[in-house]
This record gives C-alpha cells, structure tokens and sequence, in this order.
C-alpha cells in the first residue's frame, strides 16, 4: 500500500518548503511534488506608484542569499524601460559585482552541503577554504558597489562612482593571489561529490535547459512571447498542493525549465552531465568561470572613464527586461515608467520559481531513505520565489490568501 511522506517544513534553506513523496510499498518513490511555502512577499506592488529609484533598493530585500542578482537585474529593467545605455566602464563594474558575488555564493553553497559531502577529517579544511574565498570576493563587492550585501553604489543609469586605480590595482592582486586556492576548493568539492557514490539517475530529468549569458545576463535572449505563468492551482494535480504553494509556474514555451549553473554550463560550454551531482560540478567549475571573468575586468577597466549615463526619469510605459545570470540561475525582472516618472508595474521571475516545478519528477523512482537535502541538492533559496496573491478586479478584495503564517 502506498504511503505519503511529507516533510514540511525542509531545512537547510532560505524560506519555508515542504517535500511530499508518494512511496509504494518497495519503499520507492513513485511521485514527488516539491514546493514552496513561504508567504507572500509582495515587494512587487509596493514599489508600484513610487520613483525608479525606489525599485533596486527595495527589490534587493527579496531574498537573503540574493540581493546583488535582485538589484542588478532592477536596474537593467529599468535602464531598459528608460532607453538608457550605460557607459562601459559601469557595465564592467555592475559585471564585477555579479562575477564577485557569484564565487561567494557558490561558496555559501558549499558551506551549506558540508555535512552531506565532506567526511569529518576535511570539514575544517573545507569551511577554512570557504572563508577565505568569501572574505576576498566580498572586499571586491564591498570596494566595486558600496556594500557587500545591499549594494548602495549600483544605480539605474549605471553606478555611483568609478573606482580608484590604487583599489583596481590592489582588488586585482588579490583576486589573482586567490586563484590558486579557488582551483584547489572546486577540486575537492568536485572530488567529494564524485567520491559520494549517489545513484547515477538522481535528480536527472528531461525538461530544456535556460540561460542568457555565461556570466551577467543578455535581455535579448528572454522572449517575452515564449514566456507564459500559471497558477499553482492548475499545475499541480493534488488540491491540496495546489492551494498550499506560494509561487506561480513559469513556462517557457509551455513547458517549464531548469536554469542554474547546470544549464548555463550546457548552454555556453557543451556541458552534458545531468543530475544532482553534474549540478555541484558544474556549480563548482563556475566559480573558476567568474574569478577568470573578474580578474579580466579589472585588467581592462578604465577608472578614469565615466561610469554614470545622463538620462530623464519621465519614461513611456516601455516594458523594461533585465535579465541577470544569478548564481542560482536567470533572474528577470519587468518594469514599466510612467510619463509622470513613476514605476507603472513591476515583476520579478526568480531563479527558484524557474526550478520548484522542475524538481518535482526528479524523485521518482528512487529510494526514500537518501532523504531531501540530498535528493534536493539543486536550489536552497525558496523565499525569492513566493509571490502569489490573486485579487477581485472589481473590489480588490482578496480571492486566493491560503498562505502559510510563520
């Protein structure tokens, strides 16, 4: 006889979640469905009605793990919306921040995978590793963007200030100082998760790969007609379920997708490992693909060039894209501004919205007892994803508020 198995809510994540499992009497999983729980954020509508500027500072608190990705990806909508054109160096500086930020967070990562891949003899020498590749990139985001959380310094139009050439100089001895331990971290992780001796199907799944750029984002490469979002109501077939998730599907044509360092490995690179386990390998090899990417930008950067565009803030409601290579896969944000210089509608479509969906089937067939966090090794950031609130046209009276209460 089958049993569900739910486990609400998962650990080791940013944001509620619950994992439920259908398992035969083998102790197989013959379904699962994986889902976020954490409410509502609607960050989205309170900067509608409020200054450009509004948007980037406040879109950034979306998630904890996040905030660099959130705000660039703010800034290129409504850079786009506006008909901006950055300067050159600005652009070099806003993907110095990305690169930067991205090898911490890989890094955070790995910290958070520690106790399911690294045996007790190398966990100091793992966490050591993980420290002080973190304090260097985040003196990089720190001295590039203003903060090295909530990054004051980037800016629509581009950034607030250039750097000196005393801190181009030293950020860059110091990034090239690091790579060796860089190569060193990505092979023992590497190694580790080869080592694990997980099944080889794990996690493997059919659905298209998606990404814009190997490093920064291209809105080009995001067609607004190939995208469709349903509610959660009409994409799982369990009621229950339906009305317990927080975050719309996204749907790229038709169909929902895997973004990450997996697909950008196999979009840019030709990568063809699948899975759990080419996710932390590919997740592990891009921390080498963006410290080579930042330690080139620093060499090329001019910091006696201009870095901020003149622009008027009165826009024409254009629909602005800024799509942003995350760490955890494409971050897209929409934006429109109004004549009067007023945000008119504004949309995230996070990376962990993109891959809830595309985790469900990845369970089946496999064991219970290698339990979520191995199973669920993809994407720890749930909060960033949960936006769903469905209200009257006529009264605004609120039709769907099922959500969790934490």
């Amino acid at each position: 006889m089958s049993e569900t198995i739910v486990i609400s809510p998962t650990s080791r994540q940013e944001g509620h979640a619950e994992l439920r499992m259908e398992v035969d009497d083998e102790g197989i999983v013959t379904k699962g469905q994986y889902l976020s729980i954490t409410p509502v954020r609607g960050l989205e509508k309170m900067v509608t009605g409020k200054v450009p500027e509004t948007a980037p500072v406040m879109v950034q608190r979306i998630c904890g793990v996040c905030p660099i990705p959130h705000t660039l990806a703010s800034v290129e909508a409504i850079d786009d919306s506006l008909n901006i054109e950055v300067p050159k160096a600005g652009r070099q500086l806003r993907e110095l921040t990305l690169a930067a930020h991205t090898v911490n967070s890989h890094a955070i990562h790995h910290f958070l995978i520690a106790a399911d891949f690294v045996p007790p003899e190398l966990f100091a020498t793992a966490v050591k590793s993980v420290s002080e590749i973190r304090k260097t990139v985040q003196t990089v985001v720190d001295t590039v963007a203003g903060e090295g959380i909530h990054p004051s310094d980037v800016r629509i139009g581009g950034m607030a200030q250039n750097i000196s050439e005393v801190a181009r100089k030293r950020l860059y001895a110091r990034l090239k100082a690091l790579k060796p331990k860089v190569d060193e971290h990505v092979d023992l992780i590497v190694g580790l998760v080869a080592d694990k001796g997980l099944p080889e199907g794990l996690g493997v799944h059919n659905q298209p790969v998606f990404a814009t750029h190997r490093t920064y984002g291209d809105r080009t490469k995001f067609d607004m007609d190939r995208f469709t979002e349903v509610m959660p109501e009409s994409w799982y077939n369990d009621p229950e379920v339906g009305k317990k998730a927080c975050s719309t599907i996204p749907l790229y044509d038709g169909v929902n997708i895997e973004v990450g360092p997996r697909a950008r490995a196999a979009v840019f690179d030709g990568f063809k490992g699948q899975g759990v386990v080419a996710q932390h390998v590919a997740r592990a090899m891009e921390m080498k693909v963006n410290l080579s990417k930042a330690i080139d930008l620093l060499a090329e950067l001019d910091t006696s060039a201009p870095v901020m565009a003149d622009f008027d803030v009165r826009g024409t409601n254009k629909l602005g894209i800024g799509s942003v290579e995350g760490p955890r896969g494409s971050d897209t944000h929409l934006a429109t501004v109004n004549p009067d210089g007023k945000i008119g509608f504004y949309s995230a479509l996070v990376p962990t919205t993109w891959n809830i969906p595309t985790m469900g089937p990845a369970t089946e067939g496999f064991h219970h007892e290698f339990g979520p966090h191995v199973i669920r090794a993809y994407d720890p950031c749930l909060s960033c994803a949960t936006h769903v609130i469905v209200v009257d046209d006529e009264d605004n009276s609120v039709l769907k508020n099922e959500m969790v209460r934490i």
